[in-house]
């Protein structure tokens, strides 16, 4: 599913260069759920932009679904990152005054699809996730953890591929943070979905099946966690 090789990211900042990512080799298979952890500035988020597309390794080569998506043109990687990748972030990232569904369905509109089309499917997502009754409510009516689960079935929608999410417990207490992990692990598994987690928290990191450490931008530890073989 994912293939990386020789990944380096340097950023320039004046004269000086900072080598922010230099991965040897990395493999995520289709359906692993891949944790990632480290501490600030270890490359973490780094590697979920190269990821997912928003920024271009300075060498090497990341490949997706066997299409190297850091050569791809502008317009094929617009694409890419339209179909094929759903993303979840800590800031849950709603508009405030559009409703769950229209939330849910909005990105999809964005990029031309029908809202006849996909506005049944947000209402189903929506159900899936908990929040049945919920679909008229705007983001100032729900609580972290609904405003999260909404955020969930947004990054669902276009029936991703893979899924990128960033620190999506960070903004929550423990107890909401655990069942929005557990909404994610069920959902992804029920899709057969390849999912990369970025966080620093340990016990979300089990969550996954792999937990990938980085430090200084390279891998320090590559593990399979409990969750692998549940």
């Amino acid at each position: 599913m994912i293939t990386v090789q020789n990944a380096v990211r340097i950023y320039k900042r004046g004269k000086t260069e900072v080598r922010a990512l230099s991965l040897e080799s990395l493999v995520v298979p289709k359906g692993q759920f891949l944790s990632v952890m480290g501490a600030s500035g270890s490359g973490k988020s780094t590697l979920l932009n190269l990821l997912g597309a928003l920024d271009v390794p300075t060498s090497g080569t990341i490949t997706i679904e066997g299409r190297e998506i850091s050569r791809l043109p502008d317009d094929e990687l617009s694409a890419f990152r339209r179909d094929r990748l759903g993303f979840i972030f800590q800031f849950f990232n709603l508009l405030p005054t559009l409703t769950a569904v229209e939330n849910v369905i909005l990105p999809a509109l964005l990029s031309g699809k029908a809202r006849a089309e996909m506005e049944p499917k947000a209402h189903a997502l929506l159900e899936q996730v908990g929040l049945k009754g919920r679909d008229t409510h705007r983001p100032d009516e729900l609580s972290g953890g609904e405003m999260q689960r909404v955020a969930v079935a947004r990054a669902l929608l276009t029936e991703p591929a893979l899924l990128l999410a960033d620190e999506p417990t960070g903004n929550l207490d423990s107890r909401t943070g655990a069942e929005v992990l557990k909404l994610i692990r069920e959902a992804t598994r029920a899709r057969n979905l390849t999912v990369v987690m970025v966080t620093h928290d340990s016990k979300a990191a089990e969550v996954g099946d792999r937990i990938v450490r980085l430090a200084d931008g390279k891998i320090i530890g590559d593990e399979l966690t409990r969750s692998a073989a549940a």
